[in-house]
């Protein structure tokens, strides 16, 4: 059970590195789209992560219930590969008819269920809070909804690796056990 949260700007190389991670896991893959193609401009880049991924793997489509569906398909020979909760928690607090309970129902289940599912699992998820303070109560609200996730995330992984310029920065990375040699 690995669990991994891969940060990064825009056009950083997180997602090129989550498929990599994924494919080395030597785990049959399911990718869990959280995006929806709500203009031309992001049916692009649907499209092009569409034709970036391997063929043979299994997706789901989730913009919402993201637990629930790592839940079902999660296994221990599997790769789970989310990609990208900063779109997934547009989702949930971009619009003017976002609900704050689904918000918070759906990121605690998140975080609860985590821990427990098997396999390997990879998050994918945009660093946005490295920036001004955005423009308006909404920008800023979801900077710092993406902050704390972030937080509580890297707190429950294994890894975490942010990626600048297509360099990963590995931030957490389990420490090897060190045996002493005999004396």
């Amino acid at each position: 059970m690995t669990k991994e949260l891969i940060l990064g700007g825009a056009r950083s190389g997180k997602s090129a590195l989550a498929q990599q991670h994924a494919l080395a896991s030597g785990k049959d893959v399911t990718f869990i789209a959280t995006a929806t193609a709500d203009d031309a401009e992001m049916a692009a880049r649907i499209q092009h992560h569409q034709a970036e991924r391997p063929t043979h793997w299994a997706v789901v489509e989730e913009p919402v219930a993201l637990a629930d569906v790592l839940s079902q398909h999660a296994a221990a020979q599997r790769c789970m590969l989310v990609d990208c909760l900063t779109l997934w928690l547009c989702n949930l607090i971009g619009g003017e008819d976002s609900d704050d309970a689904l918000f918070m129902s759906q990121r605690d289940a998140l975080l609860d269920v985590l821990p427990r599912l098997p396999g390997h699992i990879i998050l994918v998820s945009n660093e946005v809070g490295l920036g001004v303070t955005p423009l308006g109560p909404l920008n800023r609200r979801f900077v710092d909804e993406t902050g704390r996730l972030h937080q509580q995330l890297a707190a429950l992984c294994d890894h975490v690796t942010l990626m600048v310029a297509g360099l990963p920065m590995a931030l957490k990375q389990p420490v090897p056990l060190k045996i002493p040699p005999e004396i």
